[in-house]
């Protein structure tokens, strides 16, 4: 069956996710919370969101089967990351209506084809150089990218896929360690700190867009973001917006898009990279405005009106990861919940992940209020009482 436009899909329907991560789970809590039924697609039994949903396709991204079943039963179609097969996408693009579509998700996919877009759309990041060969890498060698840092063009998230270059003399062997695949070199910046927007655009053309919000990595994870006035000075955040959009526009984008940017000292703003989809930086807007990003996500795929959204409270928000549940001696615990929940302003959200790992996301931690300085008491509190590093 040939998708017939945009028209509305009214609540009732049947509205299908590839992935069954945390935001799937997320997603499908606000899909659900208006009416609408969810479908997962996703191989790994008891994942976040299928535990969340009647209807679980147990199957490989890629399987045919599976996507027959997934056409068959979704009115229309989204995604939680990334990284599922671009056939897979093609296939349910002709199939079923899909939000985002498969070109842009294809980008996304791919660090070169990202920088390459930011470039067409005269949208500024770090100076760069694609390697997929020795001979790539002597030409990088050449420039002045050092020191640097080499991110494969596929599939790296949260840190994992690049390592520091510090002089040319290192690329190549860098590059073979990093598996030989096509990587991006970029030059390292002198960063003051990073911010990410999230917007929504609909198939209309129509877009809107959260504040941009402040965020700090830790080993290349989220660690924190923050969104209050004062927080991004009020020329750069408007600047982030507007590349943003012209970023969703390049790729007549339809669904939720977060575009990360990097500032630097000499207050630049240079992008980083993007996500076709919900993103954790922008999970504090279940919390803090009017309508969150997973209401935003669904609204997109049934073509529903796009209200712009509006924040009514400051708020932080901590990614909270495996090392919590483990002691100093690497015994398994639980973490002080009833002291986190104490605090004013707190709002916990656990993933439904039963195996606690270093560096897998578990959960969120986020706190609302009416002033900066208000979150940030309670969320330095909550970092004491649960034994995570300080603000």
């Amino acid at each position: 069956m040939t998708p017939s436009g945009r028209e509305f899909i009214a609540p009732g329907a049947v509205l299908g996710v590839l992935g069954g991560g945390q935001l799937g789970r997320m997603f499908a809590q606000s899909a659900q919370a208006a009416g609408y039924e969810v479908v997962v697609l996703e191989p790994q039994a008891g994942a976040p969101a299928a535990q969340l949903t009647t209807r679980h396709v147990a199957s490989a991204y890629d399987d045919v089967d599976g996507l027959h079943q997934m056409a068959r039963t979704a009115r229309a179609v989204t995604i939680e990351f990334e990284n599922v097969p671009a056939a897979a996408l093609q296939w349910l693009e002709r199939h079923v209506r899909l939000a985002p579509h498969a070109p842009a998700v294809a980008v996304c996919q791919d660090r070169a084809q990202e920088k390459a877009l930011f470039e067409h759309l005269g949208v500024p990041c770090a100076p760069h150089a694609v390697v997929h060969d020795a001979a790539s890498c002597a030409q990088a060698a050449t420039r002045e990218l050092f020191p640097g840092i080499l991110k494969t063009a596929r599939m790296g998230y949260d840190g994992k896929g690049q390592v520091t270059v510090h002089e040319a003399s290192g690329l190549e062997a860098a590059w073979r360690a990093l598996g030989g695949v096509a990587c991006v070199l970029e030059r390292r910046l002198d960063l003051d700190f990073e911010l990410s927007v999230v917007l929504a655009r609909g198939a209309d053309g129509h877009m809107v867009h959260f504040e941009p919000q402040r965020n700090v990595h830790r080993d290349g994870i989220l660690f924190s973001s923050t969104v209050a006035p004062g927080v991004i000075p009020e020329e750069l955040a408007g600047q982030a917006v507007q590349a943003a959009r012209g970023v969703a526009e390049g790729l007549d984008y339809v669904g939720v898009l977060c575009v990360e940017f990097f500032v630097t000292r000499d207050g630049r703003l240079v992008a980083n990279e993007m996500a076709p989809r919900p993103h954790n930086s922008g999970h504090h807007t279940l919390d803090s405005c009017d309508a969150s990003q997973f209401e935003l996500q669904w609204r997109c795929l049934v073509g529903a009106p796009l209200p712009q959204p509006r924040r009514h409270s400051a708020a932080l928000m901590l990614n909270l990861l495996g090392e919590l549940w483990f002691d100093e001696q690497g015994a398994q615990r639980e973490p002080d919940w009833a002291g986190v929940l104490a605090l004013p302003g707190a709002h916990l959200h656990l993933y439904g992940k039963h195996e606690p790992r270093a560096g897998r996301k578990m959960g969120h931690l986020s706190f609302t209020a009416a002033s900066l300085a208000e979150v940030e008491a309670a969320a330095r509190a909550a970092c004491a009482r649960l034994g995570l590093p300080s603000l």
